[in-house]
């Protein structure tokens, strides 16, 4: 594999983790949507938030002459069927749909943390886009878990 090939599977991975992120907060937003008024907006926003980060992967594949991805990883269809078969054991209640949210931004911080470890060949843009986008990420991920441990701590 040439050294573009392998920064083009890298992106693309991204792109499709974004997917992941994007498909699972709908999911997540549509669970609680008459429940839970304020975690509908949360999670609208971490998909809008996912689908600005994949704009600018999909910028940066282009500009390298690949194709951005358009699905989900299989990982990320695993991820909702673990999710759709945990919503129907624990019902759809504030505390699962943020565990479950909790667990796929787990995954996304180990997709970016592949991907700056990878031994793809990247110029100092391309580092500091993933870089940038691995710590917005993890600012969604910390608010997550604060407000999954702050919701636990209430029941």
């Amino acid at each position: 594999m040439t050294t573009n090939e392998n920064l083009l599977e890298v992106l693309n991975d991204l792109v499709l983790i974004n997917n992941d992120r994007i498909t699972g907060y709908e999911n997540a937003s549509s669970d609680v949507e008459n429940i839970d008024v304020d975690l509908k907006a949360i999670f609208t926003k971490m998909a809008n938030q996912s689908r600005e980060l994949k704009t600018a992967l999909a910028k940066s594949i282009s500009d390298l002459g690949g194709s951005p991805e358009e699905g989900t990883s299989a990982a990320g269809k695993i991820h909702r069927t673990w999710m759709d078969v945990k919503a129907t054991f624990t019902g759809k209640d504030r505390q699962s749909a943020l565990d479950s949210c909790e667990f796929g931004e787990d995954a996304a911080q180990k997709a970016y943390s592949t991907a700056l470890a990878s031994e793809a060949n990247m110029s100092t843009e391309v580092r500091q886009l993933i870089t940038g986008q691995k710590e917005a990420l993890k600012s969604s991920h910390d608010s997550i878990k604060e407000l999954r441990d702050a919701n636990r701590a209430l029941a």
